[in-house]
């Protein structure tokens, strides 16, 4: 979401269609950058090519919505209608089930740009982004009418849990350096650290502020939740790390105001929240069987953009 000046795809050598798609997947990770968005989208389709395929209409499909919608030509260019699309897209392609689960997941990233929009305009005089929210929202909302609609069906990857009779199981092996690599791709719903290398390369080619606070929100969430005894299995699943990533990025680098130094330490700051921030929703969602999804990303990033409009040096 911050222009940066390392695209060496420009606008007049692919179609527009095409580049303003490119960077609403590359937005998810809050990039503008038309070879970062190539770059994960190639990442997402190593994982699996209908993942990919899927990933790239739902970009395309959020694009149109505010490119026949009428939106501001420069948010349409920018990709800012399509990363929650893409998310939305990928999403519901894997937590539902069914002949035309990929029908119901375009049609949630026809769905969400709506919603995004939505949102951009009851946000706009806060000076607050609206993040992933639209994304959560429907994601969320599809999910659970599985339970009353029967075109609606749930993986089972997906399953409700009781709290009352929850243990919480600290075993399992510990893999720094698988761990290292699967958070980021968390973001993409990518449980494979191959695919996480290729994300990191995609952010780091955006410029190098964007790399380093991508691995230090990593890192950072990897040591705490370790430290406050998080379940191994999804410490090294990247399942804490990717909402730390996001958070850094967004406080430290691309949404930043007043001294770089205030803005690194805040940005490491909001990282650090999202792991009680994860366990917390995790815990509250799973009577639901839902995913967390980036909802931690979003409290953390609100809270700290909406505290620095009172506390500036923050």
């Amino acid at each position: 979401m911050e222009k940066n000046n390392r695209s060496i795809l420009s606008e007049g050598k692919l179609p527009s269609l095409l580049s303003a798609s490119l960077k609403g997947i590359s937005q998810v990770i809050l990039i503008e950058n038309v070879m970062t968005g190539l770059l994960i989208l190639l990442s997402i389709t190593i994982y699996s090519y209908s993942l990919g395929i899927i990933a790239l209409l739902s970009a395309i499909i959020g694009t149109m919505v505010g490119k026949w919608g009428g939106a501001d030509e420069n948010s349409v260019k920018q990709g800012l209608f399509g990363y929650n699309s893409v998310l939305t897209g990928i999403a519901l392609t894997l937590f539902l089930t069914g002949p035309y689960h990929w029908l119901i997941a375009l049609v949630g990233a026809f769905v969400t740009a709506i919603l995004t929009a939505t949102f951009m305009h009851a946000m706009k005089n806060t000076g607050i982004p609206v993040l992933t929210i639209p994304f959560i929202i429907v994601t969320w909302f599809t999910l659970l009418t599985s339970y009353r609609l029967e075109a609606f069906q749930l993986s089972t990857a997906l399953v409700p849990q009781d709290l009352a009779h929850w243990k919480l199981n600290i075993s399992g092996n510990v893999n720094w350096l698988e761990g290292t690599f699967t958070g980021i791709g968390q973001v993409f719903f990518l449980n494979n650290p191959y695919c996480g290398f290729l994300l990191f390369i995609a952010i780091f080619w955006a410029g190098w502020k964007f790399g380093i606070f991508a691995v230090l929100g990593n890192a950072v969430a990897l040591l705490i939740s370790y430290g406050l005894g998080g379940e191994h299995s999804l410490i090294f699943m990247g399942l804490y790390g990717y909402n730390a990533i996001l958070a850094s990025l967004a406080v430290a680098v691309v949404f930043h105001e007043g001294h770089k130094s205030f803005a690194s330490i805040s940005g490491i700051c909001a990282a650090c929240l999202t792991v009680p921030i994860t366990a917390a929703v995790t815990s509250w969602l799973l009577p639901y069987g839902l995913p967390s999804l980036t909802l931690p990303f979003v409290l953390s990033t609100w809270m700290f953009l909406g505290a620095k409009k009172v506390l500036p040096k923050l």
